[in-house]
């Protein structure tokens, strides 16, 4: 008989990752890991002030709760819905951009998605090949890069400062163009900054990006919240030759207070709303039937409560802008829309401040929770350091008492 020979197991001379580089080189939603660790601090007993989410703190109006509750009674909403959107909703988000935009859509040219950020996904996603470059104005929202990246985009920062107002010119955007660039993101009102672009200048960078044969994709999610005067103009309004390259980026959250809903929606030419369809279909499929029926009584009902909202977020702006100008070293452009404050910090880093001698915004912001248990989110989750986003879309008493707080740890710095 022939012994049998036991041979090892040979050993794997490469192991293979766990998790795919695409995916384990996203990086953690800055504002919302702020947001997060603010919420543990105060169920941990810490009296933290979180001025970190872009969420605001109102409820979602009535009529447009009483609308989803009797959705939920309505078997109709207990199944599966078009991957494009309910009709009606596709034909009120048409309707809407006609009556706020100023320009004609086919419902036919709408998608809805699971909130903005699946549309700014799906946005980059359809239009960029890898290696396509997306010039990206900065500062930015902390997600942009990411999703660009993920599409195979290259993101080409565009930085415009506190001297510019944080509005990025098109002599900057030429400079950054290469043969490489397909897409130019535009946003106004922006976040993190409240920067609201001109009329004048929105229709210089659309010319622009027209004359150049490059794409544009604009979030326009803060359209209705808007101060002294400023005007959110939509790009294609300024230019409606864009309308065959432009994808528009809108949502419910911001404007009527529904940023649990997670309903967005993209818009633009039919083409590439089909590409994107396609990929919904095999991605998610419908937003959820009750919450697109209570996005339809949103669209469709009228700007009183959004109104309300807004005069409360403008008098949150002025008193954390005013508080803010107080503090040395800090520098703060009047923000003219969203609910956001972006100051610079730059004349306070490397200081010493009680025993800490902060060189980044990212430290600052340590230090800041640490010792006044405030949370605010760093430049760095937007672009260069030396800047801080504060939020004000909270209660008044919390946003006087948080800033209050910074102002006195500030005043400490040698």
């Amino acid at each position: 008989m022939v012994p049998v020979t036991e041979h090892a197991a040979p050993v794997p001379t490469h192991q293979p990752r766990r998790v795919s580089a695409r995916i384990g080189s996203i990086a953690e939603s800055a504002t919302l890991a702020v947001d997060a660790k603010a919420k543990s601090l105060k169920a941990a007993g810490r009296p933290v002030i979180g001025f970190g989410a872009g969420e605001p703190d109102f409820p979602t109006p009535d009529y447009i709760v009483e609308a989803a509750a009797r959705a939920v009674l309505d078997p109709v909403n207990h199944r599966y819905s078009p991957a494009a959107g309910l009709p009606v909703l596709r034909e009120a988000v048409a309707a809407k951009t006609l009556r706020d935009s100023g320009y004609e859509v086919a419902p036919g040219q709408v998608l809805i998605t699971n909130g903005g950020k699946q549309a700014v996904y799906q946005a980059f996603a359809t239009l960029l090949d890898p290696g396509d470059e997306v010039l990206l104005p900065a500062p930015y929202w902390t997600t942009y890069p990411e999703a660009i990246r993920l599409a195979g985009g290259v993101p080409v920062e565009v930085f415009a400062g506190e001297d510019q107002g944080y509005r990025v010119t098109v002599e900057q955007l030429e400079a950054a163009r290469t043969p490489r660039t397909k897409v130019v993101l535009f946003v106004s009102p922006s976040n993190p900054t409240g920067a609201v672009y001109t009329p004048e200048e929105t229709e210089q960078v659309g010319r622009w990006a027209l004359e150049h044969g490059i794409w544009v994709i604009t979030d326009e999610i803060y359209e209705h919240l808007v101060y002294d005067g400023a005007v959110a103009t939509s790009i294609v309004r300024a230019v409606p030759e864009l309308a065959d390259t432009t994808v528009v980026l809108n949502g419910v959250a911001k404007t009527y207070a529904m940023t649990g809903w997670r309903v967005g929606w993209m818009v633009g030419p039919a083409d590439v709303i089909k590409a994107a369809t396609n990929l919904q279909s095999h991605l998610s499929s419908n937003v959820a039937n009750v919450s697109q029926r209570a996005a339809v009584a949103a669209l469709t009902g009228d700007l009183s409560a959004v109104d309300a909202m807004r005069s409360a977020f403008d008098r949150r702006r002025r008193t954390m802008v005013r508080m803010l100008a107080e503090i040395d070293g800090v520098e703060i452009p009047v923000p003219q829309g969203a609910f956001y404050a972006y100051p610079s910090v730059k004349g306070v880093l490397g200081r010493t401040i009680r025993g800490v001698t902060p060189t980044t915004s990212a430290e600052l912001a340590a230090l800041i929770l640490d010792q006044a248990e405030v949370a605010v989110v760093p430049g760095e989750a937007f672009g260069p350091s030396g800047y801080l986003r504060l939020s004000y879309a909270l209660g008044d008493d919390d946003l006087v008492e948080g800033v209050r707080r910074i102002q006195a740890l500030l005043a400490d710095a040698d």
